[in-house]
């Protein structure tokens, strides 16, 4: 299954206040992100924080986002899990709320086999009828889907892309050698977004793209072009406010850009943190030379 989704695609963060989700700049946030071009929001992934999140939750943000977006931007929803039976029925809960597709990490800290990851994702697009999208984050997971697995993985007709997060080149580029024209590649790393759609990715499931979704949207649209000269310059351009918006574990310093563009992101839940002074002065520059403006 190809071309299930191509473009920008926000990796998005739940904002919060002293009751719980706030829907309400939630939704301010969805328009910003369809103002700037976007073409799917990613919600309850790694980024959005639903390891501390509630069911009720969860079910909150997924359905105010299907009604905010009214068809007008497609919405996947983060449904991975280390139980499998936990994944199908998130998935499963997911498709009843209306979610375009879903994105499913891959199990983690149980370690399991490439024929394990196979049989989890398997079951999964076996109990939905939506596109899922594989999640490749070993540096969050310790455990690699290797490329023999994604070509196997290719051939279930709703499995429709893998985000690849392994920041390993060589890797993706195989990976994309055995699922070219069977199965879409996503950038799963802001910092590799340009090759990875140089050698034939469909998109970007970016984090910066929360606060810089036209520059995202001008990268992809250049690289579809074949405006390589001018790719190269807007990526440049970009990879200093990239590099401030992982200065700490992510979801940390995104959520603190939202704040300093006039968004109220509120702050992530324990155990993650606040973002450090010392890197809020680093952030707060890098946001401004990227030509956005900063109001704290």
């Amino acid at each position: 299954m190809i071309n299930f989704c191509n473009g920008i695609l926000t990796a998005m963060i739940t904002p919060f206040d002293e009751k719980g989700v706030n829907s309400e700049e939630f939704g301010r946030m969805i328009e910003y992100q369809i103002e700037g071009g976007t073409s799917a929001l990613v919600v309850l992934g790694t980024t959005g924080e639903p390891a501390t999140m509630t069911e009720d939750e969860k079910e909150q943000v997924i359905k105010y986002a299907v009604k905010k977006a009214a068809g007008r931007i497609k919405i996947i929803v983060g449904t991975g899990s280390n139980d499998t039976k936990k994944a199908v029925a998130a998935s499963v809960k997911a498709e009843k709320l209306g979610a375009d597709g879903v994105l499913a990490v891959t199990p983690y800290y149980n370690k399991c086999t490439q024929q394990g990851l196979y049989d989890y994702y398997r079951q999964i697009c076996d109990a939905v009828k939506i596109p899922v999208i594989a999640y490749n984050v070993p540096s969050r997971t310790a455990v690699n889907i290797e490329p023999a697995t994604v070509e196997k993985l290719a051939n279930i007709p709703n499995m429709a892309g893998i985000k690849e997060a392994s920041g390993n080149m060589a890797q993706t580029c195989e990976t994309m050698r055995r699922i070219r024209g069977k199965m879409d590649l996503y950038s799963g790393e802001d910092f590799l977004n340009l090759p990875m759609l140089a050698i034939g990715g469909a998109g970007l499931i970016s984090v910066t793209s929360n606060i810089a979704p036209k520059l995202m949207k001008q990268l992809y649209t250049l690289v579809s072009e074949n405006k390589l000269k001018e790719a190269n310059e807007v990526q440049d351009f970009l990879l200093p406010l990239e590099d401030a918006c992982f200065l700490e574990v992510n979801p940390i310093p995104i959520k603190a850009a939202y704040n300093m563009i006039d968004f109220n992101a509120g702050v992530p839940r324990s155990p993650l943190t606040e973002l450090e002074e010392s890197n809020k002065i680093k952030l707060r520059q890098a946001i401004k030379n990227a030509g956005l403006k900063v109001y704290d």
